[in-house]
């Protein structure tokens, strides 16, 4: 586009100065002309100059010779005056005959041409156009006013505008036809290299092993062109970065494989020491008051210390990609006992749930007890970070419409006919928004911004945001002082029309 621009603003001052150009020739050509009648006019006979006596015949000499003397081109006018007044009037017309014109219009082309110098008028009142005139002084002491007309220099000036702007026109077109496909041609390889960004930026390079084998090709990145030079900087970028992914990825693989290893490891001996503790409670020999505290208080957080183990190893065995079990599982099932549960271990909440009608399927494919572990996970949740009396509402509902399955679900039960929504939602104080956007990465506390620090491990919400991705599924939370909602997505199961579990009594 900016070549057009360029292109025709240099044809439009072209054809400007050259009509210009041409028009200031012409001109020039026409005041030479105009001197040159002026110089017959003023030789001509002074007996000429002069009105002849009634009945003079008309081929006899008479007035009018300043344009009828030989040598005077058709069209020529002729104005003189002696002593201010004007004597004779005229112009030639086309078949050379001497025609007189107004009087005052005669006077008027005097009063114009008083600078002697060529000079352009009007005579349109007589119906001749415009006219380049001169006035010159004879030796008698007349002024003649001599003119000739700019038709053919208008004409000619005209034609060359109509041509000048159909060769710019004309020029303007094909120069852009050609600047559209010597670009086009240019920037083809500059499109294959954004082609290769664009198919850099569709990969999932934030998790997992990415082989980042996507290159500009060898003709786009020789760097003996521009496009080249860029094309070759980016497979450099490329290969760097495919390095610090493969970098990235083995330091992760190195750390999961570490918590697997160490998680596992530690089951066996926090299992031991919460044996040899109940084991010693169980002595029959009474124990000092002070041991029986500690033995206790070593059960307790073994015990403790044991279910973070259990959830750091499931966090890395759900990192490394392990399959989880994938059935049928009634999710209205799941809810209840895990509300009622809830009920249970927390009376001085008020826990509430409201499930879609008995004739809604709300069966999912999946493992019946890693999603019972998210929905547990989220009601603890809220009961520890509230403080007592907060309400927890939890809320299934089945959300119509196409879902895409992925993970464990997409191989159990074919495309999904829709959507399960699981929504837990408390009047407690909210979460801080700092925490807000981390709120699901591990090892994250909301003590600080809840009313109740209870000390958790920061794990839970991180297992339920793995679990609820493996199975398909999506997770978000919306919080403000007074209203906290946590939502689970999962795809419904094609099973699930065919499903007649139902739910216990709440």
């Amino acid at each position: 586009m900016a070549t057009v621009v360029l292109i025709a603003i240099a044809a439009l001052v072209i054809g400007v100065v050259s009509i210009l150009s041409v028009r200031g020739i012409l001109t020039q050509r026409l005041d030479s002309e105009l001197a040159a009648a002026s110089e017959r006019a003023s030789r001509a006979p002074t007996g000429y100059r002069s009105y002849p006596p009634p009945g003079e015949l008309d081929d006899e000499p008479g007035p009018g010779q300043i344009i009828g003397i030989l040598g005077q081109s058709t069209g020529t006018l002729g104005v003189e005056i002696e002593n201010g007044v004007v004597t004779y009037a005229g112009y030639l017309d086309e078949q050379g005959t001497r025609r007189d014109i107004d009087g005052g219009v005669a006077a008027a082309l005097a009063l114009q041409t008083r600078t002697g110098a060529p000079t352009t008028v009007d005579v349109g009142a007589e119906g001749l156009g415009r006219y380049r005139v001169v006035a010159v002084e004879t030796e008698d002491g007349s002024v003649l006013v001599v003119g000739l007309p700019m038709a053919s220099l208008e004409q000619t000036v005209t034609q060359l505008i109509w041509i000048v702007v159909a060769v710019t026109i004309g020029g303007i077109a094909l120069a852009t036809v050609v600047a559209y496909l010597i670009v086009r041609a240019s920037v083809r390889p500059l499109e294959r290299v954004a082609q290769t960004a664009a198919a850099v930026s569709t990969l999932p390079l934030e998790r997992g092993d990415v082989p980042l084998s996507v290159r500009v090709p060898d003709e786009d990145a020789d760097e003996r062109t521009e496009v080249g030079r860029v094309g070759a900087a980016f497979n450099r970028m490329l290969g760097h970065v495919g390095g610090a992914l493969s970098a990235r990825q083995a330091s992760e693989d190195k750390v999961r494989r570490f918590v697997s290893d160490a998680s596992h490891e530690l089951r066996t001996p926090l299992a031991s020491i919460r044996g040899y503790a109940e084991l010693t409670r169980m002595s029959p020999e009474e124990l000092p008051s002070d041991a029986t505290y500690a033995l206790g208080r070593i059960e307790s957080e073994a015990r403790r210390m044991t279910t973070i183990v259990e959830d750091l190893l499931l966090l890395a065995r759900l990192d490394e990609g392990r399959a989880l079990e994938s059935e049928p599982v009634d999710v209205r099932t799941l809810v209840v006992d895990a509300v009622n549960d809830a009920r249970v271990s927390s009376a001085d909440h008020e826990w509430s749930v409201e499930l879609p009608p008995e004739d809604e399927p709300t069966i999912v494919c999946g493992d019946a007890s890693r999603l019972f572990q998210v929905v547990t996970n989220l009601l603890a949740n809220a009961r520890v970070h509230t403080p007592a009396g907060t309400r927890v509402a939890t809320t299934l509902r089945v959300l119509r419409g196409p879902a895409v399955m992925v993970g464990a679900a997409a191989g159990a039960g074919g495309p999904a006919a829709g959507r399960l929504e699981i929504a837990v939602t408390d009047d407690g104080p909210g979460i801080a928004p700092e925490i807000r956007e981390r709120v699901f990465e591990r090892f994250v506390r909301g003590d600080s911004s809840r009313s109740r620090a209870t000390g958790s491990t920061g794990l839970g919400l991180a297992i339920v945001q793995a679990v609820t991705e493996v199975h398909g599924g999506s997770v978000a939370v919306e919080s403000a002082p007074g209203r906290t909602r946590f939502t689970v997505e999962l795809p419904l199961s094609e099973l699930a029309s065919d499903a007649t579990a139902r739910p216990a009594a709440v």
